[in-house]
């Protein structure tokens, strides 16, 4: 478990809202959470539950229809939610990093690679052109691009998909950032490749004792990476917990869901769905926002909002679930015999 101090970034209440012309979409609303030096915590949630609203206003990357709304977002003292355009350039690929979703999308199609990785360390550090050079070989090395010479030269349409993410990851690297906020790093690769950009950026972050935030909408990706996972939904956190306690004590009902949805190679079970859509934003839900896709709702979940209860110092759900009045309710069995057979596993692997 990562040793707790003071945390190197944290956000406290955090609105975000947009204008368009349907009217005002609150796309996060109270989001609070804490990240610790070389911890790496994990923002899961379904399309449209405010992971990546949340990042980018820490990034103050908003659109221009955007706006915080309430909130603050603290970085070594300074609280980010309120600085202008200007001030994030002391911050914005320096201090705090970002790798994007797909790799192919977010590097030059017609300039080489190299160059690339080069003008990030020329335009954030002001190295001159040689030195730019090699230190840009030296990240091309460290993310385990095979024969980094050669591969300084060529333009990101000749590289496969796994090593363009490298080459995002090195440019992100460069400046020697503090976090490291990976969004979605993994959606547009297969498996095999998945995993070993996950293997990687673990890999990196021990070396560089980097804080990451992981987002993602697939709470399997982060199983063997996260040291606590943030649950969202409808622009709140719902669950926030030690990896363990997401995957083998679950107590909101979407992360029930969540976590039943995920395949399981190891068995002949149905895949898992969660019915209905997400709530509309403009108008939010009265009480809990998941309230009419969740067959354990109670009358109180559609007239009042939970609050968020501790389950232990760690752990915490905003359910009425946990209420000390409330009815007695089960995980899905479905996802209780999975968490036995994981435990079991984890016993067996541990002996």
């Amino acid at each position: 478990m990562v040793e707790k101090e003071r945390p190197i970034l944290s956000v406290d209440d955090l609105s975000v809202s947009f204008r368009t012309y349907g009217g005002r979409v609150q796309a996060v609303r109270g989001v609070s959470f804490d990240l610790y030096k070389g911890e790496t915590l994990a923002i899961v949630g379904e399309s449209g539950s405010g992971k990546s609203v949340t990042i980018k206003a820490i990034l103050g990357v908003l659109p221009k229809n955007g706006r915080i709304d309430a909130g603050s977002i603290l970085y070594n003292g300074e609280d980010l939610a309120k600085f202008r355009e200007k001030d994030f350039h002391k911050i914005r690929g320096k201090k705090i990093s970002l790798v994007f979703q797909d790799p192919f999308s977010s590097l030059n199609p017609i300039m080489i690679v190299g160059k690339q990785i080069t003008e990030a360390l020329t335009l954030s550090l002001g190295m001159d052109k040689d030195k730019a050079k090699a230190r840009a070989l030296e990240l091309l090395h460290a993310v385990g691009i095979p024969d980094p010479e050669t591969r300084f030269y060529q333009y990101p349409f000749q590289l496969s998909g796994g090593m363009r993410q490298r080459i995002v990851i090195a440019i992100a690297l460069a400046s020697d950032p503090e976090i490291l906020i990976c969004d979605e790093p993994t959606t547009a690769l297969d498996v095999t490749i998945q995993a070993r950009i996950l293997d990687l950026i673990k890999e990196i972050k021990a070396q560089r004792k980097l804080s990451i935030i992981f987002i993602t909408h697939d709470l399997g990706v982060v199983a063997n990476m996260a040291d606590r996972i943030a649950v969202m939904y409808a622009g709140k956190i719902v669950e926030m917990g030690t990896s363990e306690d997401i995957f083998y004590r679950p107590a909101h009902p979407y992360t029930w869901a969540l976590l039943s949805s995920i395949p399981d190679l190891d068995t002949k079970e149905e895949l898992v769905s969660i019915p209905g859509s997400p709530p509309n934003m403009i108008s939010p839900p009265k009480g809990d926002a998941f309230a009419v896709r969740n067959k354990y709702a109670l009358e109180l979940d559609f007239e009042e909002e939970p609050p968020m209860f501790r389950i232990s110092d760690t752990h915490f759900a905003a359910t009425w679930l946990l209420h000390p009045n409330a009815p007695k309710v089960e995980m899905p069995e479905i996802l209780a015999e999975r968490i036995r057979r994981y435990a079991e596993e984890k016993l067996a692997n541990a002996r």
